[in-house]
């Protein structure tokens, strides 16, 4: 089964390739490509496809792979299986210690070595000897020796997994020195070691980032963790703080199963337990043994397995399984490299030391998603953390700092059920074009040409030269300005284009060729906005295309010549022609895909403040409130400042008031109500909930005085709002649109909002309070 790459990792593959193939222009050794992508956006497969990409682009180059995990654990394993099963047998993987015991001279040409540098670096300190048969001098060859003689025949491009581990010690330059590679790749989340602005704008460095933000979007990983969550409901019958975490795990897994079943998935959630390494982890691994036992769960029935630096479960190999059986999975040692495991969903980590600095690498294994999508069940969205430790820190993180949620508040007592309706649906669109424009693109490209479905190649590639389309091209070539004298004299007065004298055609790199085929799809995408999603998909489309009918993957570089094809200027009007009207029919196409994900997605239910909400300390902040509906008060950061005015304003009325809360906005924990804008259907998050003390409940959406939307969204929102109001059976129900206008706040409860009146003060005057 091929496999299918993300927008977000088909872009980061063609910027690696582009990068690489201006690194490997430059002589001399040593020029750094770093590659930065977030834990769980698949690094090992983008790099894989951008070894096999790299491969098809320069087919002549001579040149091999060393594959370098840092650090300790079975990482190079797990890397090597992954290679393996992208490859599909080429080009070739290979395993250090298996291939190069003397028997083997040099690493051949494309093939692709992989090593684990702690085993291989270890030396006696006092002789400053190899310890590792296969770097020390003997009869054989050692594994230093067939690095020189492979630099003697071709370039070394050496990719550093995890490359931030021990990234500036002297360790990782010896790894450097030692393999003295044409161009080494640094793999991490975090890389350590940037290359300046001046390499990058000289193009002896290169970088290419994976926005997180495309990570989450796409469904890869989870949207937040939670930590302890529903702990002090447990605690109270448990003898211990070690029980309670231990229950409160096992109940969160048997609500997960449940939740992954009603999905019509065959998930079975794992919770990893992290012991202490100390003396008193082989109490604990006793403890939690009796603990399962007691519930069913066993190493003998197959329910829980024990992963420990000197203990290894049988069974441990195909854990990672999305239905495997094992439940409860124990761990000594660190498990943030080396394992890739993403139906692991709950971590329990005990007591070490008073505190403990959380942050991604520390639970990266429950990050992932385990079908690389989210669920409508917001439960299975997120990955939960239970600990006894008596205090938590939690490290920020630049890319989401809101992600993990250690802050605990709980809803105040004065609370009383709301019996109100609230409306939830996922996100259905994001305005780009799909996977599924691939099946048009073919559609309107065959009846263009007048290809049949199962023809020969030989007679698709008649029927597309029938209408003159030259497929004979070995390179692209472009029209410059050239021999052009400009009379420096009159330079002063020159004004406008520049006649040239002569011009020369000359071929373009292939970095700009890409840019240039991707300047054609953007010009050509009609009315999908979303240009950054949207490029991938018809790029993949359009080589799809040529490979299925033209079988392209047999030519010497299948995505250069495709490039070259459609840009050649005897043939670009065809394409741009069938990618035109492709991407207008698949307007229709897309448009009932969105509605019916909407249909499949729309949830309507009771809803209530949740019991108990979770915050982070980087992202939200206590505030001293009066009436608010949680104990302690946390609200967001970037609050608006007519938001924190309204907070202000209602802090005042305290004496009016039962309660108040800041809704949040993207989940089921919070309130929402259906609206339609263009036709198109969105969820609504008021931003106040307020119970009053005469019984009424107000739910009011804040304003600035010079709403930039006032004619559009607020627009749609207001009158949603009001038509929510009229169709509820709570008649204490009221609200509207609030601003604060000449230092007095008003309301507009109107059915139809109209802003150029609410500009000439269509407001009602705030009585309320």
């Amino acid at each position: 089964m091929s496999i299918n790459l993300k927008p977000y990792q088909e872009k980061a593959v063609n910027q690696l390739i582009q990068n690489a193939i201006k690194l490997l222009d430059f002589d001399g050794l040593g020029e750094t490509l770093v590659f930065q992508a977030p834990t769980g956006s698949g690094k090992t497969i983008m790099t894989a496809k951008f070894i096999e990409g790299l491969i098809k682009e320069l087919p002549s180059d001579d040149f091999c792979f060393v594959w370098m995990s840092i650090g300790k654990g079975e990482l190079h394993l797990q890397s090597k299986m992954a290679l393996e099963k992208t490859f599909k047998g080429f080009p070739r993987v290979s395993l250090v210690e298996e291939e190069f015991g003397g028997g083997r001279e040099r690493i051949v040409k494309d093939e692709v070595v992989v090593a684990n540098w702690e085993k291989l670096r270890t030396k006696d300190r006092e002789k400053n000897e190899w310890k590792n048969l296969l770097m020390k001098d003997g009869e054989k060859l050692n594994f230093r020796d067939v690095l020189e003689k492979t630099r003697e025949q071709r370039k070394i491009i050496l990719i550093i997994d995890e490359s931030h581990t021990n990234a500036s010690s002297d360790r990782a330059k010896e790894l450097r020195d030692l393999i003295a590679a044409d161009i080494i790749v640094e793999m991490s989340a975090t890389p350590r070691l940037m290359p300046t602005a001046e390499d990058l704008i000289e193009t002896r460095a290169g970088y290419v980032k994976v926005n997180p933000k495309d990570v989450i979007e796409e469904g890869m990983i989870k949207k937040e963790l939670i930590i302890n969550e529903d702990i002090e409901k447990i605690a109270k019958s448990e003898e211990d703080s070690q029980a309670a975490v231990l229950e409160a795990a096992f109940q969160k897994r048997i609500a997960l199963k449940k939740a992954f079943e009603k999905e019509g998935s065959n998930i079975n959630p794992l919770v990893l337990i992290q012991i202490p390494t100390a003396e008193a982890g082989e109490q604990k691994i006793e403890a939690v043994n009796r603990f399962m036992a007691e519930r069913g769960i066993t190493e003998k029935n197959g329910k829980l397995a024990i992963w420990l630096s000197e203990q290894k479960s049988e069974t441990i190999e195909w854990i990672s399984e999305p239905d495997n059986e094992i439940e409860f999975l124990i761990f000594k040692q660190a498990i943030d490299t080396g394992w890739d495991c993403p139906r692991a969903h709950i971590l329990v980590k005990f007591r070490e030391t008073q505190n403990i600095v959380f942050e991604i690498q520390t639970v990266g294994r429950i990050l992932r998603m385990p079908e690389q999508r989210h669920y409508d069940n917001e439960i299975l969205n997120r990955g939960y953390i239970y600990t006894n430790l008596q205090s938590i820190s939690v490290k920020k993180e630049e890319y989401n700092p809101n992600i993990i949620k250690h802050l605990k508040a709980n809803r105040v007592k004065e609370y009383k059920p709301l019996g109100i309706e609230s409306y939830y649906k996922s996100r259905a669109d994001y305005g780009d074009i799909t996977s599924t424009f691939t099946l048009v693109f073919e559609t309107i490209a065959n009846e263009y040409f007048g290809i049949k479905e199962g023809g020969k190649v030989k007679e698709n590639i008649k029927a597309v030269e029938a209408k003159n389309i030259n497929l004979d091209i070995d390179k692209y070539q472009q029209e410059f300005i050239a021999d052009t004298a400009v009379d420096v004299k009159k330079f002063d007065d020159l004004e406008g284009k520049i006649d040239p004298d002569s011009l020369a055609k000359l071929s373009m790199a292939a970095d700009e060729l890409a840019v240039l085929f991707d300047k054609i799809i953007k010009e050509n995408l009609g009315s999908f906005k979303n240009v950054k999603r949207s490029i991938p998909a018809v790029r993949s489309a359009i080589y799809q295309w040529f490979n299925t009918y033209l079988e392209s993957d047999k030519w010497a570089e299948p995505s250069l010549i495709t490039q070259k094809i459609l840009l050649n200027d005897s043939n670009r009007g065809v394409f741009e022609h069938i990618l035109s009207k492709a991407t207008s029919e698949y307007a229709i196409v897309k448009q009932k895909e969105v509605k019916k994900r909407i249909e499949e997605s729309e949830q309507r239910y009771p809803f209530d403040l949740p019991v108990e909400l979770f915050y982070n300390e980087h992202a939200d902040e206590i505030v001293k409130l009066k009436k608010y509906a949680y104990d302690p008060s946390y609200l967001d950061i970037n609050r608006s400042a007519p938001e924190k005015d309204f907070e202000d304003y209602l802090n005042q009325n305290s004496s009016k008031i039962v309660w108040w809360w800041k809704n949040g906005e993207n989940k089921q924990d919070y309130f929402g109500i259906k609206y339609e804008y263009q036709k198109d259907i969105y969820t609504f998050y008021p931003d106040y909930l307020v119970q009053f003390s005469d019984g009424k409940l107000g739910i009011f959406e804040v304003k600035d005085s010079g709403d930039r939307d006032g004619k559009t969204y607020t627009k749609s929102k207001a009158e949603a709002l009001q038509k929510y109001l009229v169709n509820q059976k709570n008649k204490k129900l009221f609200g509207g649109v609030v601003i604060k206008r000449d230092h007095v706040w008003s309301i507009n409860t109107n059915t139809s909002y109209d802003w150029e009146k609410c500009e000439k003060n269509n407001w009602n005057d705030w009585s309320v309070l």
